[in-house]
């Protein structure tokens, strides 16, 4: 027993001081809760919300920038998309994507039994246009002998210029299409326009068919001028007036790093899209390094003039049932609720025509995070509010209920009987 004591005695101060060192520290104070004033939300000074609390400065309307969707596409001023005149197949291709090409280069060859049968009547024409030549000769020396009357040479001469006609069509219907003198039945794909080809949309041996041209259905070939591209805008109803025409613009292309570009609108639709409420507005921009490619997706950004008004940030306003309001910071630490008039809002900036004024400071991040402040101080008000027009009531009924109670005793107690 001796023996075992003092090893109990270490047991029990070594648990001890182990207790003592996984005690939990001692927790910091909270911070005390913002309090509603008024219409004002109040909170302590060096409130650690405070710091969570984003705010910007209400600045005076005069221009803002205005940012639309935008898309490139080819400048079809300056494209050709070629289709099949006649059907064929390709019997040999001259150009490919990337290649540049000259006004009139061949671009593919195909082997066109419809094209021959327009050579044919080419040919045709031009042998009934001789024959004619001949008659109608014959026809003046016999008139000029008295043989014949007038009208037998009126008919010749009809029928040679009929046959002129005839031979003209034919031969300027083949000829727009490559065709030479001879019927050889070899129809080529020629290009009109001096350009690069950035389409190729055919192989060898492929049977095509003037049918297969539409919309919907890809060209053969296209070629263009990449130098210079259209920008398809979609505008809002009240970017109209600030997209007319002649109007400058800036284009931004995120997949080239922000890179900026310069354009002029050209064109605006006059009507709007029901399924986006947008109206379509065309420009032009220049690409003499072909750095900008068709199909690409881009920002426009236009400058609009302001009346009166402030701008501050559009994720400052928040809407509360049908109105528009933003936070609104009177005194440091101290904020409240305004309605305001909008007199523009777009993805950035918000133009306020009324109920705020230059120089005003509006929380503009973690805007939520105050409107649940507002909402927690408003709900704790709410019952302190009604237990204040409670007590007035319950005070005096309990003093009316006093002599009440005294009396009702006093004549349930007859003399000479002891109060129970």
């Amino acid at each position: 027993m001796n023996h075992t004591t003092p090893f109990l005695l270490l047991s029990v101060l070594s648990l001890t001081l182990l207790a003592a060192c996984t005690e939990a520290p001692t927790p910091a104070p909270e911070a005390p809760a913002p309090i509603l004033q008024g219409a004002q939300l109040r909170f302590a000074a060096g409130h650690p919300q405070l710091a969570l609390l984003g705010l910007a400065t209400a600045a005076p309307g005069k221009a803002i920038t205005v940012e639309l969707p935008a898309k490139l596409v080819w400048n079809e001023e300056r494209t050709q998309r070629i289709y099949p005149a006649f059907a064929g197949r390709v019997m040999a291709i001259k150009a490919d994507v990337g290649q540049t090409v000259k006004s009139g280069a061949l671009l593919a060859q195909l082997a066109s039994p419809d094209f021959g049968m327009a050579q044919a009547d080419t040919a045709k024409a031009g042998a009934e246009a001789r024959l004619s030549q001949k008659s109608l000769q014959r026809q003046r020396e016999l008139f000029e002998a008295g043989i014949i009357a007038r009208k037998d040479l009126d008919q010749a001469e009809f029928d040679a210029a009929r046959t002129q006609a005839e031979i003209q069509r034919t031969g300027a219907r083949t000829r727009l299409y490559g065709g030479g003198g001879g019927v050889n039945q070899q129809l080529g794909l020629l290009a009109n326009i001096s350009g690069t080809v950035v389409e190729r949309n055919l192989n060898p041996g492929q049977e095509v068919r003037p049918d297969q041209s539409g919309p919907g259905v890809p060209a053969l070939f296209v070629v263009t001028d990449p130098t210079s591209l259209w920008v398809q805008i979609d505008a809002r109803e009240s970017e109209i007036g600030t997209l007319k025409i002649g109007s400058a613009f800036e284009l931004v292309i995120p997949s080239l790093g922000g890179q900026k570009f310069e354009g002029k609108v050209t064109a605006a639709a006059d009507y709007i899209d029901p399924a986006t409420r947008t109206i379509k507005v065309r420009g032009v921009v220049a690409n003499p390094n072909r750095l900008l490619k068709a199909e690409m997706l881009a920002t426009t950004r236009i400058e609009r003039q302001l009346g009166n008004g402030v701008v501050i940030p559009s994720q400052a306003v928040s809407l509360l049932g049908a109105r528009q309001t933003v936070m609104v910071q009177t005194q440091p630490g101290v904020f409240e609720r305004r309605d305001v008039t909008l007199s523009y809002q777009g993805p950035r900036e918000t133009v306020v025509s009324s109920g705020l004024e230059a120089g005003e400071q509006v929380v503009s991040e973690n805007m939520l995070l105050l409107a649940r402040e507002f909402r927690s101080a408003q709900d704790d008000a709410q019952p302190a509010a009604s237990l204040d027009k409670k007590m007035p009531v319950a005070q005096s009924n309990q003093t009316q209920a006093a002599p009440n109670t005294i009396a009702n005793v006093t004549a349930a107690t007859k003399p000479g009987q002891t109060k129970p």
